[in-house]
């Protein structure tokens, strides 16, 4: 149990030597031509040959050979070749086994230095009786695998060689149910497509875990809670009760690898930055009084898919004057009157990566007295937070937070929101918290809130991406405040990449917020 303890404590600092999967040459994946399907591919064969050989269309997703708009010809998704998910699943089996042997001859009970992952897909979700949910994949699993089928499970396993292996569990084809879901890729297909060492159908998933686990008896990780396949979950808990096996929890090694992100991941994410800025600014000059926010959500949902985004990142808030003061208002049913402040908060979804942008914009294209007198104090307030990052007071997400806690305080006493005769940095911090209850930064990259175990207080490294939102929300029924600055929300947020050269970069620098450029653009479309 102290193992297990210290394994969930365990800091990023400690595995910073995760962040070798960046480098092809490194923990490179020993993949085989190992075809236990009968009729599994070869991986020296491209999957173009591959289709064109076989006569066979569309897999279970995109691919470069049916898609050559979205993925390159080198590309397993778009902007990620399958070099790199091998790469990936070799670094976090040698990460765990290293961290194994850190705790002496015995990990977990036994001298065993041999492991084996458990990872298992997303499923499709329902929204009534066979009316399903736009499909998502489990991001872990995605990240690991590029496979974007449902109902799947990857198991990878190390030995006391260090020698790594990958087996992919998927739906096998049938041409029924092909006929109503569309096309499966089948395991038939699964070795060279996602560069695994073995493929099988997902109903074998059972019989091949339990002869493999009795052969070599070894450790086994796998997060029960956060799977959603039935059948996988019903077989580990079963061997692992028979066997008297302790599960180990993975995901904290597969978050901290997810957290540095690759020199393709930073390109994916400067893209669904870039997409969701340009719309953000289209959105913002054709506001007018009389829209609806609803209409709003319609338009920033629409002019990220026409530029390629598979769909937007999360629910949006699009909220109108005083419902800018709800920090989670998603109802987006108001219309817009002439002297609202406009707060929305957005992103888009591209190529399996998020951004997450927020701006407040005036409806009539002018910020009353008020509105500018706090938009320009907040403004301000985010520049500086900024341009700590990574310098003293801004080294983690963290401090991030207490510096932008302590600035607002000060620059509410210079607007004479609150008392002048605070000083005390503890008693400012705890004013502008008042005003912002929430945090000023979070991870970002496959999901919104990504890697939501890496704690906020570990140290800002290249390869992170974050955001940075300071906000300020007055309730309408506030009394402590002057009556012309009641009913006022405003947040601004941008996305931040440390790149590989340590510099910070602003990743939706594109998207307008500076408050007289919001203002032109009024003019622009007038």
């Amino acid at each position: 149990m102290i193992a297990l303890r210290r394994l969930a404590r365990s800091s990023l600092c400690k595995f910073r030597g995760i962040a070798t999967y960046l480098s092809p040459k490194l923990c490179k994946a020993q993949v085989t031509n190992s075809t236990p399907t009968g009729n599994a591919s070869s991986l020296g064969e491209s999957l173009l040959e591959i289709m064109l050989r076989q006569k066979i269309g569309n897999l279970g997703q995109p691919t470069s050979a049916s898609h050559p708009h979205l993925i390159r010809s080198n590309e397993l998704v778009p902007g990620v070749e399958m070099i790199e998910f091998q790469s990936r699943r070799n670094t976090l089996m040698k990460t765990l086994q290293s961290y194994a042997r850190t705790m002496g001859n015995e990990f977990n009970g036994r001298s065993c230095q041999s492991h084996m992952v458990i990872l298992s897909s997303a499923t499709k979700k329902y929204m009534s009786g066979k009316i399903p949910y736009v499909f998502r994949q489990n991001s872990d699993f995605y990240y690991l695998t590029g496979c974007l089928e449902p109902d799947s499970a990857l198991i990878m396993t190390i030995d006391e060689s260090s020698n790594v292996q990958s087996i992919l569990f998927m739906r096998p084809k049938d041409a029924h149910a092909e006929l109503w879901d569309g096309p499966r890729t089948g395991p038939e297909l699964a070795v060279g497509l996602f560069g695994v060492n073995e493929a099988y159908p997902i109903e074998q998933f059972n019989n091949w875990l339990a002869k493999r686990f009795t052969a070599g008896k070894p450790h086994l990780w796998f997060d029960a809670k956060l799977s959603e396949v039935q059948a996988v979950n019903e077989s580990v808990l079963k061997l692992t009760s028979s066997e008297q096996s302790p599960l180990l929890p993975v995901y904290t090694f597969v978050e901290s690898m997810r957290l540095l992100k690759s020199p393709a991941e930073m390109e994916l994410m400067r893209r669904t930055c870039e997409i969701a800025s340009q719309s953000f600014n289209e959105v913002i000059a054709e506001t007018r009084p009389g829209q609806s926010e609803h209409h709003l959500f319609a338009s920033i949902d629409y002019k990220c898919r026409m530029r390629d985004a598979s769909f937007l990142a999360y629910p949006p808030v699009v909220a109108a004057g005083k419902n800018a003061t709800i920090i989670h208002y998603v109802n987006n049913t108001q219309l817009l009157k002439p002297r609202d402040l406009v707060l929305m908060d957005a992103g888009c979804e591209y190529g399996g990566y998020t951004s997450d942008i927020t701006r407040t914009w005036p409806a009539g294209g002018t910020f009353t007295d008020p509105q500018r007198t706090l938009y320009d104090m907040l403004a301000q307030l985010q520049k500086e937070v900024i341009e700590t990052i990574m310098k003293p007071g801004g080294e983690t997400l963290d401090q991030l937070f207490e510096v932008t806690c302590c600035k607002l305080g000060k620059y509410l006493q210079e607007i004479g929101l609150i008392s002048k005769h605070l000083s005390d940095y503890k008693e400012l911090a705890s004013q502008g918290y008042r005003f912002c209850p929430h945090h000023v930064s979070h991870y970002l990259g496959m999901d919104v809130h990504d890697t939501p175990h890496v704690p906020r207080n570990t140290a800002i490294l290249p390869g992170m991406v974050f955001t940075v939102e300071p906000g300020i929300y007055i309730s309408p029924d506030r009394t402590d405040v002057p009556v012309e600055f009641r009913g006022i929300g405003i947040r601004i947020e941008d996305d931040i990449l440390i790149n590989q050269n340590n510099e910070v970069e602003v990743l939706t620098g594109s998207c307008i917020k500076d408050c007289r450029e919001l203002e032109n653009l009024f003019k622009q479309k007038d």
